[in-house]
């Protein structure tokens, strides 16, 4: 087992990528590796499989997804690799990793699958032919199953978290689809820790494996003030200028996103607002770096644009925010990012734009700094109209005070005279004209807040009042009641998160449904969870009490559930068997009133 950390001084090109792949991550921004990939992408390049102990956000994903792409032969329209994720939203991220790795490779297709997305679209995809599937396991057992998934020509298996996979109750099916790929090919199996049961099966299934554990970054600066906003209701860049108008002790920013392009284009949106901006990028020599920093350090920018790799070793003392645009891929980044404020004995301020399917993220961050991000509340109109008010009264109050006023007075005077109106008045319209530019009043209505999966401490009581498809977070243990004997079912309490207030389901906003698997079928609540948080995109925290028989089960679900969450119930398989949902009519023997609002199949 390597421990070893990645020297510093290592680049990628010393790793064995290809030219293409190199120059693809300089445009990314993407300068030395991680420790996790510095150590994993020789041994995966050499072909041989993998346990890769590590906790998310330590840019794992990239570990596995280079070489990868150094494997496929674009020629050949078949999947050569599969990437199976426990969660839609990890799949769907892992995707767009990928794409943005093959911006030089021509040809490519990476195609994810998971549930809720229509079959049809997803054979639509698949028969085109797709390199690198990524997918949810229900998803991909069901493909391999109706043979619209063919594994003859793969080379590479990755399981991505699979402890995360094993929490959720997906670990058979894991094994199920092992079972049936082809004798000879790679497996890289990636875990932030090691319970039994994922090293037995990696015992199983991985051939003399190179094991790999790698501690992540967890420092970051006491000094330094952090907090989020939901992007939510409000386009990214006007909750920008807002935040940047009302923060009392902004004195000068660098704002961090993902691409060169990004830079520019919110550079130059900047500077039409009115800010002194400049975009700090890859394609800027060397002389033009240092340029827009001493313009930085000297007054003259007040904020830079930049990309990560741009930013490495900016020390610039009156830097008092970091603005996350785009949240970074990996903690370590993050920590990279913020450092560039709260330097020299100074107080920072890091802000992190946070969007619904980034909670995920958020929480790696959190859990790797050990330190918790408060949300943030966006500025008001109001509060962005008395900040301007109050800077205009500012200036004026300094006009007032110096001397050689007497000049303008008479003018006011003669218009005054001229126009039959008082001074006041006067005032007022060269007011007016003063604020032309930058008016003092903003145009347009206040956001609505809304609530954060697994963030935010408000509980919504719906799905109209939810985020739209929040991850399915880490659970804890449930308590449960002792089975009694009989028919009677076992209830479990729907899991929380330590850090929510406990607060039980109104039944008023919950339906009992039953489903076809019970007991006699090897099914555990924990699986009955999984398949509905990952296939209808269900948080854990929207599932009410499931109770479990020998032949069937019931399952407290969200009243007024969109059609599509609906529909793909319907399709969803636990532990291979098809669940059949439907209003439940009453327990089998027919004991007990229903406490629950009734309704038909797909009303809402």
């Amino acid at each position: 087992m390597s421990t070893t950390e990645a020297s510093s001084t290592l680049s990628f090109a010393d790793l064995g990528l290809s030219d293409s792949l190199l120059k693809t991550l300089a445009d990314i921004g993407y300068e030395t590796p991680s420790p996790i990939q510095a150590q994993c992408i020789p041994i995966l390049l050499g072909g041989r499989d993998i346990i890769g102990q590590a906790q998310t956000g330590t840019g794992k994903t990239a570990a596995f997804a280079l070489p990868l792409m150094e494997q496929i032969d674009v020629k050949m329209a078949k999947p050569q690799a599969l990437v199976l994720t426990p969660t839609r939203e990890l799949a769907i991220q892992v995707a767009e990793a990928l794409q943005s790795y093959a911006h030089n490779m021509p040809g490519f297709h990476v195609l994810p699958i998971y549930g809720g997305q229509s079959y049809t679209i997803q054979l639509k995809q698949l028969s085109r032919g797709a390199h690198i599937i990524v997918g949810t396991p229900g998803r991909v057992m069901d493909h391999l199953e109706r043979k619209t998934l063919n594994l003859d020509h793969l080379k590479t298996l990755v399981l991505d978290e699979a402890d995360e996979m094993l929490r959720m109750g997906f670990i058979d099916d894991v094994e199920w689809i092992l079972e049936r790929t082809p004798a000879q090919h790679q497996t890289a199996l990636f875990s932030a820790t090691m319970p039994e049961q994922i090293r037995r099966v990696a015992q199983k299934y991985l051939v003399e494996p190179r094991e790999i554990k790698i501690k992540s970054a967890t420092a970051t600066v006491a000094a330094i003030r952090q907090v989020y906003w939901q992007v939510s209701g409000m386009h990214k860049l006007d909750a920008l200028t807002r935040i940047l108008e009302v923060e009392e002790d902004f004195d000068a920013a660098i704002i961090f996103v993902r691409t060169k392009t990004a830079t520019v284009e919110l550079a130059d949106k900047l500077a039409a607002r009115g800010y002194a901006a400049a975009a700090l990028n890859g394609d800027l020599n060397q002389q033009m770096r240092e340029r827009v920093i001493d313009q930085l350090k000297s007054g003259a920018l007040d904020i830079v644009i930049a990309t990560d790799v741009a930013a490495r070793g900016i020390d610039v003392p009156r830097v008092s925010h970091v603005v996350n645009y785009d949240i970074p891929y990996d903690t370590e980044a993050y920590v990279h990012r913020i450092g560039r404020t709260g330097r020299a004995g100074r107080t920072g301020n890091a802000i992190l734009f946070v969007a619904p399917r980034e909670i995920r993220m958020l929480r790696t961050i959190e859990r790797a700094t050990r330190q918790p991000i408060a949300p943030l509340t966006l500025p008001s109109r109001a509060d962005v109209t008395n900040k301007r008010v109050n800077d205009f009264k500012e200036k004026v109050a300094e006009v007032l005070n110096a001397e050689g006023l007497d000049f303008f007075a008479n003018i006011v005077s003669q218009i005054a005279e001229e126009q039959n109106v008082g001074a006041e008045e006067v005032a007022a319209a060269l007011a007016m004209m003063a604020q032309k530019g930058k008016p003092l009043q903003i145009a347009g209505e206040d956001p609505q807040p809304r609530p954060i999966a697994a963030v935010d401490s408000r509980r919504p009581s719906s799905f109209a009042d939810r985020e739209r498809k929040p991850r399915f977070e880490e659970r804890g243990e449930r308590p449960r009641f002792e089975d009694r004997g009989g028919d009677k079912p076992r209830f479990e309490d729907r899991p929380r998160r330590d850090d929510r207030p406990s607060r039980p389901p109104t039944a008023g906003d919950m339906v009992r449904y039953r489903i076809d698997v019970g007991r006699d079928h090897g099914v555990q609540v924990k699986d009955i969870v999984g398949a509905i948080a990952n296939e209808a995109g269900i948080e854990s925290r929207f599932i009410g009490r499931i109770g479990l028989y020998d032949e069937s089960s019931t399952v407290e679900l969200p009243a007024g559930m969109p059609k599509e969450a609906e529909n793909a119930l319907r399709r969803t398989r636990v532990r291979g068997v098809p669940i059949n949902l439907r209003p439940d009519e009453g327990r089998p023997d027919g004991a007990g009133d229903r406490t629950f609002k009734k309704r038909k199949f797909g009303d809402t």
